[in-house]
């Protein structure tokens, strides 16, 4: 007896389709085989296979920042030295 499939389409962006495609092919997965995966582990655990949280108010303050990063191309430090500089500062706090 044949096992009857649906078929599930998803949006996803062009560059992390390719990069998660390039990282299951080094697993011996296919992104189809990787969605089979997620949505089974969902049927037998009845829960999302991955802890999922809220972020808080110093993860959302670290994300937005990383986000001006990127659309601005500029880092918080001009050097390494002065990045440096503030992680062993705020190591002796």
């Amino acid at each position: 007896m044949a096992i009857q499939t649906s078929m599930l389409h998803v949006r996803v962006d062009d560059d992390i389709k390719a990069q998660a495609t390039e990282a299951l092919a080094a697993m011996g997965l296919s992104v189809s085989d990787a969605v089979r995966l997620l949505l089974h582990r969902v049927v037998v655990d009845q829960a999302f296979p991955l802890e999922l949280k809220v972020p808080n108010a110093e993860t959302r303050a670290a994300m937005v920042e990383a986000d001006q990063m990127t659309r601005t191309r500029r880092a918080r430090f001009a050097t390494a030295d002065e990045l440096f500089a503030d992680l062993e500062k705020k190591r002796r706090k």
